[in-house]
């Protein structure tokens, strides 16, 4: 059937950008502060997956919720089912923002949100591409199911929970990373490394408190330590902010001096794109005396950490032709006084790192240092062969829609394909396009969620007929 799907899409184009900004002025970061049975991850979050269950059977879509964690959009029918895997759940907003992040502020043709491009964007323009087809009354052979989750940005447990009670598709996508094609992701492991305490007085404590990052999968982009007896640091700590041009405020109190530094946020994955402003704060505490347990924290951050994302340091750096360099973002860092430090980091690696080998290799650094390595938690390399039918047909619908060439991409990122035994990413970010999700003053442009939902509408139709 010759269906125009831009056409299509443009048609629909003003409702579209209403329901999402509907959609994106709903603040859906996790927060277990206003969690209840019915929304176990928080009320927000709650609040985004039943507004898009809700347009679902507006449209006449079968909706499922199961258990406030995720649920599903399904049109069709047949034995097989194409997934189309989304969420809801954003990051933190962060500092720094020039617009509202949850205004949904259309300017020059770009709409400004927390979520615009991860991943509420991609899924309204997932959502408008279901609606097309089923409009058009196009014959399919399959079931078309979206399934949403709520907790993407933190443990997965929506999908966990989901594929417990839920089929598994045959096969589907994730718009929630790059186009053209993303066919392998590599490993993801978060953990933290917890300082043992040691005994002191407390009258010895010089560094009472520090605390930087929100994410293990984002940079943290604003850092504070506060000191006791530390009005001497204020001069020294001024110059070291504008000989590293960075940002940043002193505010004594009394005895206190509360030190902060604004870093740059980015994802996690690749960590060299953002500032990390609590590695910085280590980096100027590392020359001040301390007291023996604060001394040993900022010491052991700094010397593995600061400026080190490829695990050079602890001696577990890799690299793989087509999935690159063992990445390590060290997401959140925190210290008090009374209990010591914690690192909390994200770590990502090509299929051919030996996981074993490389979380042995942090435990004997870190154990050296006083250290204890816990809480690991771990997603293996994801990967789906070149020649798949899964593939090779994403391949030909993004070649039609656009004109250019369909590449196939590995990437750091770990999206929702993962969770599909037969997975891919596929959008929505365009070739040469910037990557702003996780950043301050995240957008997507309106052209490209456009021309998006026209590739999602044609890559349902063709996968589903």
């Amino acid at each position: 059937m010759n269906v125009n799907w831009m056409e299509e899409v443009k048609k629909r184009e003003k409702v579209l950008l209403q329901d999402l900004q509907t959609f994106l002025r709903i603040p859906s970061v996790r927060n277990e502060q206003t969690a209840t049975k019915e929304a176990p991850l928080g009320k927000e979050v709650y609040e985004a997956l039943c507004y898009m269950l809700k347009r679902g059977e507006e449209e006449g879509f079968v909706v499922k919720n199961v258990d406030g964690l995720a649920g599903h959009i399904e049109m069709g029918d047949g034995e097989e089912i194409v997934g189309v895997l989304c969420h809801v759940d954003v990051v933190p907003a962060g500092d720094g923002w020039t617009f509202d992040p949850f205004g949904a502020t259309i300017v020059d043709g770009k709409i400004y949100a927390r979520g615009a491009l991860d991943d509420k964007g991609p899924t309204i323009a997932a959502f408008y591409a279901m609606k097309i087809v089923k409009e058009l009354g196009l014959p399919l052979s399959k079931r078309v199911r979206m399934i949403i989750g709520t907790d993407e940005e933190s443990d997965w447990q929506c999908v966990e929970r989901y594929f417990q009670t839920e089929s598994m598709p045959t096969l589907g996508f994730a718009p929630d990373a790059d186009f053209p094609i993303i066919y392998a992701e590599k490993g993801i492991v978060d953990f933290d490394l917890i300082q043992q305490p040691m005994n002191k007085k407390a009258d010895d404590c010089v560094l009472l408190s520090f605390q930087a990052g929100r994410r293990y999968n984002m940079v943290p982009d604003f850092a504070e330590a506060v000191l006791r007896n530390g009005n001497d640091i204020k001069d020294r700590f001024l110059t070291f902010l504008r000989s590293h041009t960075l940002e940043g405020e002193v505010h004594v109190d009394g005895e206190t001096l509360k030190l902060s530094i604004r870093g740059v946020s980015a994802h996690g994955m690749e960590p060299n794109n953002g500032v990390n402003a609590g590695l910085w704060l280590t980096k100027f505490l590392v020359d001040e005396a301390l007291d023996p347990q604060a001394a040993e924290f900022v010491r052991f951050v700094s010397q593995y950490f600061h400026g080190d994302t490829r695990g050079q340091q602890l001696g577990v750096a890799h690299t793989n032709e087509e999935l690159g360099d063992l990445t390590i973002n060290v997401g959140v860092l925190s210290y008090t006084s009374e209990h010591g430090g914690k690192i909390g980091i994200n770590l990502r690696y090509p299929v051919t790192s030996d996981i074993t080998r490389t979380k042995e290799a942090i435990e004997r650094v870190a154990n050296r240092h006083h250290f204890t390595l816990t809480n690991f938690s771990h997603s293996s390399p994801h990967y789906v062969a070149k020649d798949h039918p899964l593939v090779q047909t994403l391949q030909r619908v993004y070649e039609e829609q656009t004109g250019e060439r369909a590449s196939l991409l590995a990437i750091g990122g770990g999206t929702y394909a993962r969770s599909l035994q037969a997975g891919v990413a596929f959008g929505p970010l365009f070739p040469n396009r910037p990557d702003v999700a996780h950043q301050k003053d995240e957008y997507m442009f309106i052209d490209d969620l456009v021309k998006a939902t026209a590739i999602y509408a044609q890559a349902i139709y063709e996968l589903a007929k």
